[in-house]
C-alpha cells in the first residue's frame, strides 16, 4: 500500500460521522446497511450522508451494491486490513517485542461461532 491511499483512508476515518458510519458497517458485516437507513441510524439527513458514503467509498473503505431501489453499503474489511498492515509494517522499528501489547489488543474479540452438527 502506498502513503496516499493510507492518507486518503485514515482522512476519510478523521470525521466524527465518517468514523460512526464505518463502525456501524463493521458491526453489521456481512449484511450491510442501506443508504436510507444509514441516514436515519446516524441521524443525518440523506444528501449530507450521501456525500459522507461517497467520501468513505473513494477512500476504498466502503463499498455499494445496489439491491433494487436500494444501495446495500458494506465496510471493505481487507481495504481496512491492508491500512492496518500499512500502519504496523514496521512493527516498532524492527522491536516486535514494544508492539506486542498492540498485536495482543487486535486478537479477535469475538471468536467465529461454532456450529453445531445434529
Amino acid at each position: 500500500m502506498e502513503s496516499t491511499a493510507a492518507i486518503l483512508a485514515l482522512a476519510a476515518l478523521a470525521q466524527s460521522t465518517r468514523l460512526d458510519t464505518f463502525r456501524l458497517l463493521v458491526a453489521r458485516q456481512p449484511e450491510g446497511v442501506p443508504a436510507g437507513e444509514l441516514a436515519r441510524l446516524m441521524e443525518v439527513p440523506q444528501n449530507t450522508m450521501s456525500a459522507h458514503l461517497a467520501v468513505l467509498s473513494r477512500a476504498g473503505l466502503i463499498t455499494g451494491e445496489r439491491q433494487s431501489r436500494s444501495i446495500i453499503y458494506r465496510a471493505d474489511l481487507e481495504h481496512f486490513r491492508e491500512v492496518t498492515l500499512f500502519l504496523l509494517k514496521d512493527c516498532c522499528g524492527g522491536r516486535p517485542e514494544v508492539c506486542a501489547p498492540l498485536i495482543a489488543d487486535l486478537t479477535p474479540c469475538c471468536p467465529p461461532k461454532v456450529l453445531a452438527h445434529d
